[in-house]
This record gives C-alpha cells, sequence and structure tokens, in this order.
C-alpha cells in the first residue's frame, strides 16, 4: 500500500486545487512533488490552454456515435482509438465510414501531424502519443484527447515531448479518475503547467521529436511497399484489396476429405479456402518447409521473478499488447530464472497467438523482431515464426504475413474455445510464394530498411526526451 511520506503530508489546500476529490492518488501519484519542482524553476511557466488552438480552445476529445465501419479505401478512412494511436504499424487500423467522418458532428475530429494525443479512457487512459505524417486524414475516437498546439507560439514537437516526459506523464494522469474505467477529461488538463525555455532549447527537441515522427511514416510507408510488392511480383494484387467482409458470411457450406486434424467449421470456410487456392495457383511452399530447421511453435512457460527496471541483469519482458507498440513496454524479469527460449532471434516473427476473433483485436497479427527488439524477451504467448532456409530471410516472410490476406488466414488456423489458439498442423500447410530470389532479396531489403528507421527514430525521440529532462532538472 502507497502512504504518504512523513516529511511530505498531503495538504489541506491540496484538495482545494483537486476539486476536494478524497481519492489518495492525486496526492500520492507525485503531482505536487511535480509542480512544486516546475513552480521552482526560473523560468516562464505557462498553462497548456494558454498555447493551444483550434476546435474548444485546441483541447479536446469528442462526442459518443454509432461508428459504422467498412473495408471500401474511397468511401472511408482511417480511424484511430486509445489503442491504434499507439501502434507502430497501422497497416491494420478499422476504417470509419466517410461520410460520417465528414459530417457536421464528426468533422474536428480529424487528426493532423503535430497533435499530441492522450488516451482518456479504459486501460490505456494517461498513455501519449504523436500524431506523425502518416495519421493525416485519419479520425480520432472519442476516447483520445487531441492537444493542438497553436504554432505561433510553440512548436509541437517540444510540447509533445514535456507531455510525454516523465513530468507531463505525473501530471496528465493526476486527471485520472474512476474505478473500473478509467477517464481524463479536457478540462483536467488544460491549466497543466508548460514551462519555457527559450527558442533554441525548444527548437532542438522540436526537431528530434518531428524527425522522429518523420522517420516512423517512412517506416510504414517502406512495410507497404514491400507487402505491395511482393502480391505484384506474384501476380495476386488483387489479394492486397480483399474485401472480407463484403463477401458474404460463411454459412452452409459442404466440405469434403475432412481428416482428424479437425473438425472445425472455421478451419474451412470459403472466404479462406479461396485464399489459399489462389495462393496455391503460383508456385508456392509451405511455411512448414521454409521453417524445418528453424521455428515454428509456440514459446514456453516460465516462471516469472521480477527485477528492478534497466538492471543488467533482467530482461523486458514484451507481452502481446505491447509488442505492437511503438515502444517497448513490459515488467522487468530476472535472468537468472527465466529460460533463453524466451528472447528471439534476429527476423524472427511473432504471431499474437492467444486471444479472441474480435476485429481490432491483436490475435493473429505478426511483428517482425529486429534491431533493438531483439533485445527483448517475449511472452510464450506468441507462435514464433524463423526460417531455416537463408533463400526465404524472416523479412521477407513478415512482408507477406503482416497482409490482410495472411492474417485471415492465420485466423482460419484457430482451435479453443473462447481463447483461441493458432492450429500448427494447419499453419504448416499456410502457402509461401517462391519468386526469384532476387525479387526476395529486393523485398527483404525494404522491410531491413523500414526497421532500420524505426529504431533511429525511437533514438532521436528518446534524444529529445533527455534533453528536455535536462532542461527541467539542469
Amino acid at each position: 500500500m502507497k502512504i504518504a511520506e512523513a516529511g511530505n503530508p498531503a495538504r489541506r489546500g491540496w484538495m482545494d486545487r483537486q476539486g476536494l476529490r478524497l481519492d489518495a492518488k492525486p496526492y500520492l501519484s507525485g503531482a505536487f512533488a511535480t509542480q512544486r519542482l516546475l513552480e521552482r524553476l526560473p523560468v516562464e511557466k505557462v498553462p497548456l490552454k494558454e498555447v493551444t488552438a483550434g476546435h474548444a480552445g485546441g483541447i479536446f476529445n469528442g462526442p459518443k456515435f454509432r461508428r459504422v465501419y467498412l473495408s471500401d479505401p474511397q468511401h472511408s478512412v482511417p480511424f484511430i482509438g486509445s489503442k491504434d494511436m499507439l501502434v507502430a504499424d497501422l497497416g491494420g487500423v478499422p476504417r470509419l465510414r466517410k461520410s460520417d467522418a465528414e459530417s457536421r458532428q464528426l468533422h474536428y475530429l480529424k487528426l493532423e501531424s503535430g497533435m499530441t494525443l492522450i488516451a482518456c479512457s479504459g486501460f490505456n487512459a494517461g498513455r501519449r502519443a504523436y500524431a506523425r505524417p502518416d495519421m493525416n486524414g485519419a479520425w480520432s475516437s472519442q476516447h483520445v484527447i487531441k492537444v493542438a498546439p497553436d504554432q505561433s507560439k510553440i512548436q509541437p514537437g517540444y510540447l509533445y515531448a514535456f507531455l510525454a516526459s516523465r513530468f507531463g506523464e505525473v501530471l496528465v494522469k493526476e486527471g485520472v479518475y474512476g474505478s473500473a474505467i478509467k477517464h481524463i477529461e479536457p478540462r483536467h488538463i488544460e491549466n497543466l503547467p508548460v514551462p519555457r525555455f527559450g527558442a533554441a532549447v525548444e527548437s532542438e527537441i522540436h526537431e528530434l521529436v518531428q524527425h522522429a515522427a518523420e522517420l516512423r511514416a517512412e517506416f510504414q510507408a517502406g512495410l507497404e511497399a514491400a507487402t505491395r510488392d511482393l502480391f505484384r511480383t506474384a501476380g495476386i494484387e488483387e489479394l492486397l484489396d480483399l474485401r472480407w467482409h463484403e463477401q458474404g458470411r460463411d454459412l452452409g457450406f459442404a466440405q469434403r476429405g475432412v481428416t482428424a486434424t479437425s473438425l472445425r467449421a472455421l478451419n474451412f470456410q470459403p472466404r479462406a479456402q479461396r485464399i489459399l487456392e489462389r495462393l496455391r495457383e503460383r508456385e508456392c511452399v509451405s511455411l512448414g518447409e521454409v521453417c524445418e530447421g528453424g521455428q515454428l511453435s509456440r514459446g514456453v512457460r516460465f516462471q516469472r521473478v521480477d527485477s528492478e527496471p534497466g538492471d543488467t541483469y533482467g530482461y523486458r519482458l514484451v507481452g502481446q499488447r505491447q509488442a505492437f507498440w511503438l515502444r517497448p513496454e513490459g515488467r522487468w524479469i530476472s535472468k537468472a530464472f527465466t529460460p533463453d527460449e524466451v528472447l528471439a532471434d534476429n527476423e524472427t516473427i511473432l504471431v499474437a497467438a492467444r486471444g479472441t476473433l474480435g476485429e481490432n483485436e491483436v490475435y493473429g497479427r505478426s511483428t517482425l523482431v529486429t534491431g533493438e527488439w531483439a533485445r527483448l524477451a517475449y511472452s510464450e504467448d506468441f507462435l514464433r515464426i524463423r526460417s531455416g532456409a537463408s533463400e526465404f530471410p524472416g523479412a521477407y516472410l513478415y512482408a507477406l504475413l503482416r497482409s490482410e490476406a495472411l492474417f485471415r488466414l492465420l485466423r482460419a488456423c484457430s482451435t479453443g474455445g473462447k481463447q483461441q489458439d493458432i492450429h500448427l498442423e494447419l499453419c504448416q500447410a499456410i502457402p509461401v510464394p517462391v519468386l526469384t530470389l532476387s525479387d526476395r532479396d529486393r523485398i527483404a531489403a525494404t522491410v531491413r530498411a523500414a526497421y532500420i528507421k524505426r529504431d533511429e527514430a525511437d533514438r532521436k525521440e528518446g534524444l529529445g526526451l533527455a534533453k528536455l529532462e535536462e532542461a527541467v532538472t539542469g
């Protein structure tokens, strides 16, 4: 149980500043200590609402509304919620009906590069993200607070860096309320004090954050280009625009040649079978053959013994949700009690292999382990796919498996009841287009170049946050 420090007790005046809230969290979260630190800074501090502009003063979320999702890009727009704003690869976000998005009720929820996004409801309440260039033209849900900077007064990258720093985190999360479902409202953060350190310092931080955002947009474009290149070269370009939900439900079909491998109807659904048939029209090898000598299995179960964050004798353990986020998060566990199998070799593909079949769930989605992410440990909930054939590099396989078509095939391999798992025998039979060696190398090089940009983006954002920290504490 967290208690107040004897030398820093909660004071009556603090309760007035919190609207007489009597729950303990605001007074024990470190928010008041951070406020006092900022008050002592010999620089100007301005309320957040004075450096924002736009709808509702530049700090706003949105109304509740009925969501109609479409798959046709011509009649829909990307729709980013409080979970989606945190992910690195935006290729799987849902799409909202365009006529609704552009309506009078919702038009102002359109995202613009440079906004700071704050999750204001649910598990992720208080988390922050920077609207990068590839979010332009997307809409956000009512569960995301938009902070639109007035660029005549403050640079967007600097404002984000402050809100994303440990100082901003404490002040933003101070306003979280609720028990089962957490919430933050725009009015809770509008008076948050923003320190001003002068044009030189703020410009340097802004440029680092903005460059990181541009690199992440290039990362996204690189992945999409690699997948598009693979499908076009294989002559199956129509699978890029799958329109899964426009094909009708899989009802009233018959399946011949059923074996003891599976009797579940989901494993034979006609929409997935049509994808398989189209792939098999080209020269293919099975995923099982590609992974022979490599790995195609679930991770191991193991005892978790906590370690201090950042400890050289510990691993950061990443679970299914966090593996798809921009930056790794997760608990730290002791190396002494952890088997080496929790690590993943370079260019191992991790598929979220436990979950439910909800459209917005990560179950069946893929990510690639490379670069800085190869230093992390991963839970047993992932299906690990590692090529055993050098002519089929992991980066090439990832360009295939991240596609919508392969996502549907992986879900068609499901087994289980409420919690789904992936049937390994069915997964082994998934066809992989052969192409030529030069084609495979070109596609793999595109994916690798994209991930190099992602690591560089993380480094630059981290440097920007470090400079902000130095400005505040130095």
